[in-house]
């Protein structure tokens, strides 16, 4: 994995701009901590910051190309997994080849088939491609979203990258936050609306899609969405696929120069990827698999069973690690380690995040990189197979409102009357909520009679699974996909999601909830189709979400440390909160009961101080400007 930077302007000629365009560059070093390249011409100049993991030799960019008197050059952010079958398609078409990087397949790719290039990928990328025969450049994000891409179109030029922090180095570009952005942070946050860049001026190129900016202008088009198809397997045949695709998945995204590992919670999803690679390398001669897992210090003493954690990890990681003699290292972080990375991983998502969701994601990252640096991850099966308790619960079925943030008066209550006003909460997010179901593609008519069949009350079942399927997929997804990104790349550490792979969630989006939810299970489906990949006990287990701590001592922390920033006038937190109100919340926290969280399964009210702390130090850290 990399980071990219791109400046294209029709004004300046940009061959002596390398001052400014390495200082956006350097601020991606620590995706891209192994190489650096750049390439100047007069229309655009391009940066990248290089993580090797394939080709050290073949894979150095910006990588251009040659054709006649015209140039081709890329910079390239992500992996393919099927870059050997393209490969071998272009050499068949006469292509050859200096290396065997997929950086190489990916621009000649482009040479052959233009934007169409895109539809042959699979894999997980954000790239650019400046054209000089056409004097245009090509962008383009893959089908899910894994990797990131932020762009700012302004009279006479763009800026595009990775992060945000890269565009926000240029000297035009100043961080400014208007009401658009605060609705994004405190209404919708830590998610945000795709293609919203937050900041003024910024935007960010939705997953499926690609851009062509030219001197005529900027045009963004979706090459992919999911496909309207009335699933006609039955259920032995839709297990049969789910398998064959997941085990294919796994395979192809473990190819690697460098050395490789899981992230393993004792889950189904993280458990299922961690059976076939080791099993994978075993079969090679390469294992033992390294696994690793996060935990915090004393966790078990202060855990507590509920709807959305019904039960530790611990004993289910040693379960799978000896069963398939992975090489495991457990990574433990103390309760000080976990707050103070609360700035880390604000600073590393340019934006407040998930709190100690994201600051311990940071932690464990960079111990993982210690030993490895890719790691596969079972992010994304709950939205793919339907895991998540708001696909079962009653109250999160009925609610006219995204599913995992029921709880808006939570958020409400510390916000000031002033904001809420200008803000008008409400109408945003019904807003968001309404246009985000207007896309959801409607199935075909004509429905095979055994669905025609089904009472009202069944339909009306599937009809709102779709559209929490959805959601799921398309607002929900994202947030989980920044926070891999971003805190694993902070460090240094490529991570694959193996249940992303486009073909898996094609055929996934159409099956019927009934199959989905087998034997009235989260993800029935998917463990029936893992039949004989994982122990028994293991492939029924209950969800458990990624695990957070449990330790009062992280509230004590948080509430401290948030009555420290409220506590001091030139606090930039102040004029957007109702103060009285944290205060009284921050006195009564403890006896406050848990399992309501305000977003999410994880984010309770010591996440909700950790949030308001992140929203404090971005404000002070990017020196904000609040527009009126």
């Amino acid at each position: 994995m990399c980071g990219i930077v791109g400046w294209i302007d029709w004004k300046r000629d940009l061959s002596s701009q390398q001052e400014v365009l390495n200082s956006m560059t350097q601020t991606l070093t620590p995706r891209g901590p192994d190489a650096e390249g750049y390439w100047f011409s007069p229309r655009a100049a391009l940066g990248h910051r290089r993580l090797i993991v394939v080709d050290p030799e073949g894979g150095l960019q910006p990588m251009s190309r040659q054709r006649g008197e015209y140039t081709y050059t890329l910079i390239y952010n992500g992996e393919l997994y099927n870059t050997q079958d393209v490969r071998s398609e272009l050499q068949r078409l006469g292509y050859h080849f200096e290396g065997h990087s997929d950086t190489e397949v990916v621009l000649i790719s482009y040479l052959e088939w233009g934007p169409s290039c895109v539809e042959r990928l699979n894999g997980i990328f954000a790239f650019g491609i400046w054209d000089s025969k056409s004097q245009h450049l090509f962008a383009a994000r893959d089908r899910m979203g894994v990797k990131p891409l932020f762009y700012s179109e302004q009279k006479g030029y763009m800026l595009f990258a990775s992060e945000i922090k890269a565009i926000l180095k240029h000297p035009e570009i100043s961080p400014l936050l208007g009401k658009n952005g605060l609705a994004e942070v405190f209404l919708i946050g830590p998610a945000r609306t795709p293609g919203n860049g937050v900041f003024e001026g910024i935007s960010e190129l939705r997953p499926g899609h690609s851009m062509i900016y030219s001197n005529n202008g900027l045009k963004i088009y979706q090459y992919w969405s999911l496909p309207n198809n009335i699933h006609t397997d039955d259920l032995d045949q839709t297990s049969t696929k789910i398998r064959n695709l997941f085990l294919d998945t796994v395979q192809r995204q473990l190819v690697s120069d460098v050395p490789i590992g899981t992230l393993l919670s004792g889950g189904l999803d993280s458990s299922a990827i961690t059976a076939i690679a080791a099993n994978t390398l075993a079969y090679q001669g390469k294992g033992p698999l390294p696994t690793f897992s996060v935990d915090y210090a004393d966790n078990d003493k202060y855990f507590k069973p509920n709807d959305f954690q019904p039960g530790a990890d611990g004993p289910w990681i040693k379960r799978m690690s000896e069963a398939f003699s992975t090489q495991h290292t457990n990574c433990t972080f103390s309760i000080p380690d976990l707050v103070e990375a609360l700035k880390t991983a604000a600073t590393a998502r340019d934006l407040p995040g998930m709190a100690d969701v994201d600051s311990s994601l940071f932690l464990f990252s960079r111990e993982i990189k210690k030993h490895v640096t890719v790691g596969l991850s079972g992010e994304c099966a709950d939205e793919v197979f339907g895991g998540y308790p708001w696909f079962h619960r009653p109250d999160s079925l009925a609610a006219e409102t995204f599913p995992w943030a029921l709880h808006v008066e939570n958020r409400l209550q510390v916000l000031s009357p002033e904001l809420i006003e200008f803000l008008q909460p409400y109408d945003y997010i019904r807003e968001r909520y309404e246009e985000a179901l207007a896309e959801i593609p409607k199935l075909p008519g004509n429905a095979p009679v055994h669905q025609d069949s089904r009472t009202v009350e069944e339909r009306q079942r599937e009809a709102r699974s779709r559209e929490i399927s959805y959601l799921t997929l398309t607002r929900f997804m994202p947030t989980l996909l920044d926070r891999k990104d971003r805190m694993t790349m902070a460090t240094g550490l490529e991570v694959r999601v193996p249940f992303c792979d486009h073909r898996i969630v094609e055929y996934a989006w159409n099956i019927p909830w009934e199959m989905k939810a087998l034997e009235g299970r989260e993800k029935g489906l998917l463990r029936h189709a893992l039949t004989g990949v994982l122990p028994e006990d293991v492939l029924w287990r209950r969800k458990s979400p990624y695990p957070k701590t449990h330790h009062p001592a992280y509230l004590q922390a948080v509430r401290s440390w948030l009555k420290e920033i409220v506590a001091d006038p030139s606090s930039p937190l102040l004029p957007l909160i109702n103060l009285p109100a944290l205060k009284d919340l921050m006195k009564l926290s403890d006896a406050l009961p848990s399992g309501r969280p305000w977003f999410g399964q994880l984010m309770d009210i010591p996440q909700l101080f950790a949030f308001l702390i992140q929203v404090d130090f971005w404000l002070r850290e990017k020196e904000i400007q609040i527009l009126s």
